[in-house]
């Protein structure tokens, strides 16, 4: 057994990889870039060591570096973790030869499965089902649209050296492909410094199923279980579970089965997972083997009950596997939500800053939360923006659904956007909550994008209610603190006006425990033990139990619940009155300026002053967190100055182009 073990990574996956080895008894080192000086892995490990610059070229990308601190530490084992190194043959050649153990599988796997291309061919000789396509190396976009239309549209371009949704496009015509290996190739290079491109049939209608699996060294390899990661963005995944509620016992053994074959065609131990696309009949595809931990890995270890890193840890020093596929269990539901420092109601794009606020909800035996971050932690433009990953538990799916809604409620971040709205919304649509899922779920969902949800009738009343409940009890704090100055004794009475929008509550409260609310010839009984101050409001209402996020602003009331975020302002009757006069503040057009939606790289910059341009054109492309954006004109007009330089670093909001008026 390795007494201290180096973490090659950062964030959430070191910090619970170092509990697991704390658990064990093993001593852990961390690394840490100069932006990640202060992170949490930092403290947690018993010893940490500075990589480099923050970039991820000078610091977890770099190979010498690394192996240095193994020596200058005594570290006699490295834990890889996902992304970075986590697939890195040289990196796992480099350890070999200077005797520190690998805690992940071979050089020889990793470069048989490490490669998407031949990682097909050899399925396709293990027997293992895999998608019509070209096993060819594109030359470039015009060979794709040569290849596409042997295969036929809609076609997927695919970085033969990609994972974690980077190089990888959709093209559903010739225009579209080439832009589409352009921009996989160009993404492919900044991920992964290899510019191999390859094209197949993209199916329709996709669930995207994974088995995970463990094997040791002496050629024992088990399936443990599937799990569905259909709800993705960008080819990224947002929401994953175990089990799939489409797979059945005869599909699962029979994917279980092919992926335990490929896994011992090449050798294979440790934990990896081979990834298939279902099509709507169930018949499977092979997609890709990834040779490391899965992000979502949690939801796997709730079913089985299994510590997944620990027996990473234990194949590693060479024990067989402590169980059979018989032994493999399957208990309960779990979903697990990725929580990202990221707008939904501006595309997605990253979201960078400090936490200024961070309370997770808390941990129980249904509730676990993976992080790396904690309040004051910044989210830098360096590296992946996730913040947490959120994964509850229960006997069966919709029982864990309502534990993921409470708990998405309960999550408190302030600094930066999340896509906490987005997610909460998410897991309520009926589309979820019955399971009919496909890859193409979100695009489907919300064609247009994500905007702001707006509740509505018995919705929008729990928000009345409470915002109601907490201006009455401000006043009356105050009334208490300051005592009731001439005038001041009308803002204590009971009767309350909630302004929404054109809408209007008149709300009468009652002074006892639980207090009884009439609100439009309705009555509600509330029971809370919220206190002043609190960020959270547990509430009953009429004996439903809810969470809602609350802050106060003079007589405005900011309340999230349930992915809706709306803004309710209460008033004395006479004070709604004089409000209703007040003119809003008119906004400023900002029409004729191209804003950088988010921090980044301006990595290209495709129009020049005095150019003519048409609404849609492609005018720029900004680099952030290892994902390129391309920013497109939002109507017809003539440039009239470029504000930024290819090559900068841009802001959020800053002004990259402005047109003529």
């Amino acid at each position: 057994m390795p007494k201290k073990i180096l973490i090659a990574n950062r964030g959430e996956i070191a910090c619970r990889a170092i509990k697991t080895a704390r658990r064990m008894g093993i001593s852990t080192v961390a690394i840490f870039s100069e932006a990640d000086r202060d992170a949490v892995h930092v403290s947690m490990a018993d010893e940490a060591h500075l990589l480099g610059e923050s970039s991820p070229a000078s610091s977890y990308l770099n190979i010498d570096r690394i192996i240095e601190i193994c020596t200058e530490s005594g570290a006699d084992a490295v834990y890889p973790g996902y992304g970075f190194l986590s697939e890195n043959g040289t990196f796992v050649k480099a350890l070999d030869a200077r005797g520190i153990a690998f805690i992940g599988p071979s050089a020889h796997a990793i470069a048989a499965m490490g490669d998407k291309i031949e990682s097909k061919i050899l399925a396709e000789k293990a027997g293992v089902n895999t998608i019509p396509g070209s096993n060819l190396a594109l030359r470039d976009g015009d060979h794709a649209v040569e290849l596409a239309a042997e295969i036929g549209y809609p076609v997927m371009l695919k970085a033969s050296k990609g994972g974690g949704g980077k190089g990888m496009r959709i093209a559903f015509d010739d225009a579209g492909c080439r832009d589409g290996f352009d921009r996989a190739r160009s993404e492919a290079i900044a991920s992964f410094g290899d510019d191999t491109i390859f094209i197949e049939k993209f199916i329709t209608e996709p669930r995207h199923i994974e088995i995970q699996l463990l094997a040791d060294r002496e050629g024992n390899c088990v399936y443990l279980n599937e799990r569905e990661c259909s709800i993705q963005r960008r080819h990224q995944k947002v929401i994953e579970e175990a089990p799939s509620a489409f797979i059945d016992e005869n599909t699962r053994q029979k994917m279980g089965r092919q992926a335990v074959a490929l896994a011992q065609a090449v050798g294979y131990y440790s934990a990896g997972t081979v990834e298939f696309i279902v099509d709507a009949d169930r018949n499977f595809y092979f997609l890709e083997m990834n040779t490391r931990l899965q992000v979502e890995h949690p939801v796997t270890e709730f079913i089985t009950g299994l510590d997944l890193i620990e027996l990473m840890i234990r194949v590693a020093d060479g024990e067989p596997l402590p169980l059979t596929q018989d032994d493999v269990r399957r208990d309960g539901w779990a979903i697990e939500a990725r929580v990202y420092a990221e707008d939904p109601y501006r595309g997605f794009l990253p979201s960078i800053g400090r936490l200024s606020l961070y309370k997770p909800p808390c941990e129980n035996a249904h509730v676990r939360v993976d992080s790396g971050v904690e309040e004051g932690s910044d989210i830098t433009m360096y590296y992946d923006p996730m913040i947490a990953k959120l994964i509850t538990y229960d006997v069966d799916r919709d029982s864990a659904i309502k534990r993921m809604g409470d708990a998405l409620d309960a999550f408190y971040v302030r600094g930066v956007s999340t896509n906490v709205p987005f997610l909460a919304t998410l897991v309520k649509h009926e589309r979820f909550l019955s399971a009919q899922l496909t890859t193409a779920f979100l695009d489907d969902t919300y064609p247009d994008g994500f905007s702001k949800q707006i509740p509505v009738g018995d919705d929008l009343l729990q928000f009345v209610i409470v915002a109601a409940y907490m201006h009455n009890a401000y006043c009356r704090r105050a009334a208490s603190t300051d005592g009731v100055m001439s005038g001041y004794e009308n803002n204590v009475s009971s009767n309350w006006v909630v302004l929404f929008g054109q809408d209007e509550y008149t709300v009468t409260l009652c002074d006892k425990q639980p207090v009884m609310m009439e609100i439009a010839d309705r009555q509600f009984e509330v029971d809370t033990d919220w206190k002043f101050g609190q960020p959270l409001m547990h509430v009953s209402i009429d004996a439903l139990s809810a969470t809602f996020q609350v802050s106060r602003s003079a007589n405005d009331y900011t309340i999230i619940h349930g992915g809706f975020e709306i803004t309710l302002s209460v008033y004395t009757p006479k004070g709604a009155t004089y409000r209703r006069l007040m003119l809003d503040k008119p906004e400023i057009d900002l029409s004729r300026y191209l804003m950088s939606p988010m921090p980044g790289l301006l990595v290209s910059l495709l129009v020049s002053e005095g150019q003519a341009v048409k609404a849609g054109e492609q005018v720029a492309v900004i680099e952030a967190m290892k994902m390129e954006n391309t920013l497109r004109a939002i109507r017809d007009g003539v440039v009239s100055v470029v504000h930024v330089n290819e090559g900068s670093t841009v802001e959020l909001d800053q002004a990259i182009i402005e047109f003529e008026s």
